[in-house]
């Protein structure tokens, strides 16, 4: 199965664009107010020359946590190590990577929330206390050794903010909302990207990629190689309005950003289960995906955009996603 274009998941061409990432808050466009708080927060840290409190970023997947985590780093003028939360499976690898840290590291935890309990737990002492508790031995002739840490920063990324378990969430200082882009900053990010990559766009060009972008940098980042790949062929490298439409059309990429399986998910919420409410195991076998996956990747968008509504009863179409897929709607009375 192909992947996605507009998937706001990392896929493995957005591994190779490492470089296209701003490195310091000046060049991180958008976010506003997380920049402005965070660059007071870290120049305080540095003024009184101690660790930055620990942070935590949450969001949907694909609006810059893990180069906003980079980009604290490169302010603070300190190492970063980055791993996550499935990586990390036993209290022993949690405890190699914390005693490998600096003073004034930053260890970046992206999907934190899916850390093992167990592994959580030696986490609450080290972010506190800058300890960790080593149990060396077995049964009757086990004993705890305490290990001292080095002050360090936690920085903690996840798409499931309710996922966090109390204890965990509370240890942070720091806590920040990334929101989906406007237009005219995915249309900014687009330029600077063109100019990276030195490549020639019009301005109707990049914000027609800026509109179908799902409030997703990512995603502006990914569609602009892709509209760069057909103008290379077709036009000279030359990247117009024209050239912009076509590839876009091609990748069949609406107007707001919506792709097939966009449009399939809502088809089959009209469709097949009368605009609904409809369970989300249903709707999830009726198009062939896993449900997290939908709830996850499908539905942030679609739910910003205000095309479904999450119901007790399950997922319903809303009027506005009658209208766009051009279906008559019937208001129904319960």
């Amino acid at each position: 199965m192909d992947e996605r274009v507009v998937t706001n998941e990392l896929l493995d061409e957005d591994i190779v664009s490492h470089s296209l990432r701003p490195k310091y808050l000046k060049e991180y466009i958008g976010q506003t107010e997380v920049k402005e708080m965070m660059d007071i927060f870290i120049k305080a840290a540095k003024n009184r020359n101690e660790a930055l409190d620990h942070v935590l970023l949450y969001g949907p997947p694909g609006l810059g946590k893990t180069t906003l985590a980079n980009i604290i780093a490169n302010e603070i003028g300190v190492n970063i190590k980055i791993t996550s939360g499935p990586s990390i499976e036993r209290s022993g690898d949690l405890a190699v990577i914390l005693t490998s840290l600096e003073p004034g590291d930053i260890l970046f935890i992206d999907e934190i929330h899916r850390l093992p309990r167990i592994v959580e737990e030696i986490l609450y002492p080290a972010m506190e206390d800058y300890v960790i508790d080593i149990v060396v031995g077995r049964d009757t002739g086990s004993k705890s050794i305490r290990v001292e840490l080095p002050p360090f920063t936690l920085v903690g990324a996840t798409t499931r903010f309710g996922d966090l378990s109390s204890p965990l969430r509370d240890r942070f200082g720091v806590i920040h909302k990334l929101e989906y882009y406007t237009t005219e900053e995915l249309h900014e990010i687009c330029k600077r990207t063109a100019s990276i990559f030195e490549c020639e766009i019009s301005d109707d060009s990049s914000y027609e990629i800026a509109l179908r972008s799902r409030g997703t940098p990512r995603i502006t980042n990914r569609l602009f190689r892709r509209v760069r790949d057909f103008a290379d062929v077709l036009n000279d490298g030359v990247i117009d309005r024209k050239m912009t439409e076509l590839a876009l059309s091609k990748l069949n990429i609406d107007k707001t950003g919506l792709d097939s399986k966009d449009h399939a998910y809502l088809d089959g919420i009209i469709t097949k289960f009368g605009g609904g409410p409809v369970g989300l195991e249903s709707i999830a076998a009726s198009i062939g995906e896993e449900p997290t996956t939908i709830e996850d990747v499908y539905e942030p968008f679609l739910l910003k955009l205000g095309f479904i509504k999450r119901t007790p009863r399950g997922r319903v179409a809303t009027e506005k996603a009658y209208k766009h897929l051009k279906k008559t709607h019937n208001t129904r009375l319960f």
